[in-house]
């Protein structure tokens, strides 16, 4: 059984730790050393099993291919029987066709007409393209210049007998369930989908269908929020929205830390007089940090609810957006059994100057496209508030400026995390 680092295990892994200036790549370490993966394991199957994350290694019992066979359409020959210069005529003695080999071997002089996939004929090791030769009858006349194997793929040249086919810790794709299908396997295990609950907190949120009153909004957090983790495959639990007392927030955060194995609130996790996550807080579990120096997403909180992991995330829709994908995503990963790797930025040049001080990491919507020399270029949506919902609408990444990074001159480089895959 895996055991949970204590948070303050993973807060002990900085020697500088602050909760109320906590840096960004401090405040991922710290959750990356809290949470663990859930320890159920269930078989299902391969059409079911797509997204799903693999629980042990899947090993191959099989070679695949099978057999060598052609790679191409063409005829099987014998290396040693192609001349270095001029043509080679063999005589063609039969044809291999995917799923009826060639019972016959094939001999000094002598080739066969294969088709891709098609079992190389005992006695053959190379295929020659049926594009470059002549044929006159039974005789095949093959140009000078054939390499000796081409062509030609080898037994188990995919996938050998008793190695590792899937790693654990892969959520599988597409691809992956067509290789297990090459395997004759009908059924994998799996780690147990993950339990995530999420609400969103304000006497000021309605939901869709209801009327808004003076000073009133639709609650836009909880349906990006239950996108964003769609996309991850987790069983979601909607609890709706919380108004600001500390009894109804008592209420839900203890139902959701005894029916889930994350927690996700919205809105709440600031210094205001209605904020209320703190109380609760110290009542049900406990929290590593409240704010990180990020813009936007400052008001970010993360710790423990019961044996739930907890992530009180801003109220502003694009900081909520921010804040879960570059802290809350890869934990839930991690949560799941997958293999988290970091996604990757791409390197771009800005069309524009941003200002920017060292201190604190910027996150600001932005739309990466190709120049016209052929170079990632990169431009700012507009206005960047943590509420304009719109900005990030409009944006296919973000452009990540680092914790020590200053302003950026227009033609300068910046990172950006793109969205495509990822929204």
């Amino acid at each position: 059984m895996t055991q949970r680092a204590t948070l303050a295990d993973a807060i002990g892994c900085l020697s500088d730790y602050d909760p109320r200036a906590l840096a960004v790549h401090d405040a991922q370490r710290i959750i990356e050393r809290f949470v663990t993966p859930v320890e159920a394991i269930e078989r299902v199957a391969i059409r079911e099993a797509l997204d799903r994350v693999l629980a042990s290694d899947l090993i191959s019992t099989i070679d695949v291919p099978a057999h060598d066979n052609s790679a191409m359409d063409g005829y099987a020959v014998r290396s040693v029987d192609l001349v270095n210069q001029g043509e080679t005529a063999l005589t063609i003695v039969g044809t291999a066709t995917a799923g009826r080999p060639l019972d016959a071997s094939i001999g000094p002089g002598q080739a066969a007409r294969i088709m891709t996939g098609a079992v190389m004929p005992p006695g053959t090791d190379t295929v020659v393209v049926q594009e470059i030769v002549r044929t006159e009858g039974q005789i095949v006349h093959i140009p000078a210049g054939q390499a000796p194997g081409q062509n030609r793929r080898l037994r188990g040249e995919d996938l050998s007998r008793g190695k590792p086919a899937i790693a654990a810790g892969k959520r599988l794709t597409p691809a992956d369930l067509g290789l297990i299908a090459s395997l004759g396997v009908a059924e994998v295990p799996v780690r147990r989908r993950l339990r995530v609950a999420f609400f969103s907190t304000g006497d000021e949120l309605r939901s869709i269908g209801e009327a808004l009153g003076p000073g009133q909004v639709y609650d836009s957090n909880r349906y990006t929020l239950h996108g964003m983790l769609s996309r991850l495959g987790v069983e979601i639990i909607d609890m709706g929205v919380v108004p600001d007392d500390p009894q109804s927030l008592e209420d839900a955060m203890r139902i959701a830390g005894e029916s889930a194995d994350a927690v996700i609130s919205s809105g709440g996790v600031s210094v205001g007089e209605a904020d209320f996550t703190r109380e609760v807080m110290a009542k049900l579990g406990d929290v590593a940090f409240w704010t990180i120096g990020m813009r936007p997403g400052r008001p970010m909180a993360f710790g423990r609810i019961g044996k739930a992991c907890y992530f009180g995330l801003p109220g502003n829709p694009v900081a909520v957006m921010v804040t879960f994908y570059f802290f809350a995503r890869e934990a839930l990963m991690r949560m799941m059994g997958a293999t988290a790797i970091r996604l990757p930025y791409v390197r771009a040049r800005s069309m524009y100057g941003i200002r920017k001080k060292p201190g604190r990491t910027e996150y600001q919507r932005g739309i990466l496209e190709v120049g016209t020399d052929g170079s990632m270029q990169v431009r700012l949506t507009g206005g960047q508030g943590s509420g304009v919902l719109r900005s990030m609408s409009e944006a296919n990444c973000i452009v990540v400026l680092h914790h020590d990074q200053d302003s950026v001159a227009a033609g300068e480089p910046v990172d950006c995390l793109a969205f495509d895959g990822l929204v």
